[in-house]
């Protein structure tokens, strides 16, 4: 299946005023696309809306746990553009924490949000896309394929992501209906996801290394919104980990620690109530993580292209092997 050249579509993106959302509109609209843009901030969208230009983009307030507010923007996006070719879920948060101490309510809000936000545009943008065709891509995490102590929740939203996103395209399948299904799994990506988590821990939240700018992503998303793949891994990195895990997942479990180690910072909490209950923070693409971050993935440029040779995936994944003994769960953390 292909699709429209990007210049010639109208792309949704929700999650659109943060972090990966926030750098696929903007290189959306930059490579040529009509963007909807969704998520709950809504002066953020109303600024970006502007910055794109009249006619170019269109800005809903909506939170995605909420059928009727998705709805809202797929109707949005017919009143201003007569509908849409590619419908992307971005939005999701996290809570950082032992699952123990987690309070119901947070739990709840994630799952709406990270599942429940995706479940909801999926369904809508189907209903479009069957009679006119198109991409849906779920944007899902290696936490689809891997858990993460202390993201406990956010693990479990990813892993029922990638259930829901590949039952979905069975059923497509099914109807041969026109609609290609991607999932988009990132590795640990320099947004700002970990200052607006929920934070039960006594220091600042961080992601684990090697990370990724938040471009690789949004690169994937939009090649898969014109050459549909079936999933696509985001980071080397990311790539490795599953891969270890698969060949030997008591190993990895036995991790933990470090792992739950790479995910704290030397600081005090800043902002422990997060944006999970209400907009806070948006508006910025990239975090501030106190490790080095990747300019690209070698191995995610190559598997976009179906020419790629062994070599270079091999290449790629062995320069980011490399890193991760210096820095990852088997060695120190860069500076």
């Amino acid at each position: 299946m292909r699709h429209k050249p990007l210049r010639e579509q109208v792309i949704v993106i929700t999650g659109a005023s943060s972090g990966i959302g926030l750098a696929t509109a903007r290189m959306a609209a930059e490579r040529g696309a009509r963007v909807v843009l969704a998520a709950r901030s809504g002066d953020v969208l109303a600024r970006l809306a502007e910055e794109i230009g009249t006619g170019r983009a269109v800005a809903v307030t909506a939170d995605v746990g909420r059928r009727e507010d998705v709805q809202a923007v797929a109707d949005a996006a017919l009143a201003a553009f007569g509908g849409f070719d590619t419908w992307v879920n971005v939005a999701g948060l996290t809570v950082y924490g032992p699952l123990r101490e987690i309070a119901q309510e947070d739990h709840e809000r994630l799952i709406r949000t990270n599942l429940w936000g995706t479940v909801n545009g999926s369904l809508v943008a189907a209903e479009h896309l069957r009679a006119r065709g198109g991409a849906l891509i779920n944007v899902g995490s290696i936490a689809s394929d891997l858990a993460f102590p202390f993201q406990g929740l956010y693990a479990t939203s990813k892993h029922a992501v990638k259930g829901f996103t590949d039952t979905l395209r069975m059923e497509l399948i099914a109807e041969d209906a026109p609609v290609s299904v991607t999932l988009v799994k990132p590795a640990s990506i320099d947004t700002p996801l970990p200052d607006r988590a929920r934070n039960y821990m006594d220091c600042q939240p961080t992601l684990p290394p090697p990370i990724y700018p938040p471009e690789e992503v949004a690169n994937a998303i939009l090649h898969a919104a014109v050459h549909p793949q079936r999933d696509i891994i985001v980071g080397g990195g990311g790539k490795l980990f599953v891969m270890g895990k698969e060949f030997a997942p008591g190993a990895y479990d036995h991790l933990a620690r470090a792992i739950i180690a790479l995910q704290k910072r030397p600081e005090p909490p800043t902002a422990p109530e997060g944006a999970l209950h209400a907009p806070r923070a948006a508006g910025r693409e990239r975090g501030d993580p106190p490790v080095y971050v990747m300019r690209t993935s070698a191995y995610t440029r190559a598997t976009l292209h179906p020419l790629a040779t062994a070599g270079v995936v091999a290449a790629g994944l062995a320069a980011t092997a490399a890193l991760l003994l210096r820095g990852g769960p088997f060695g120190r953390s860069r500076p």
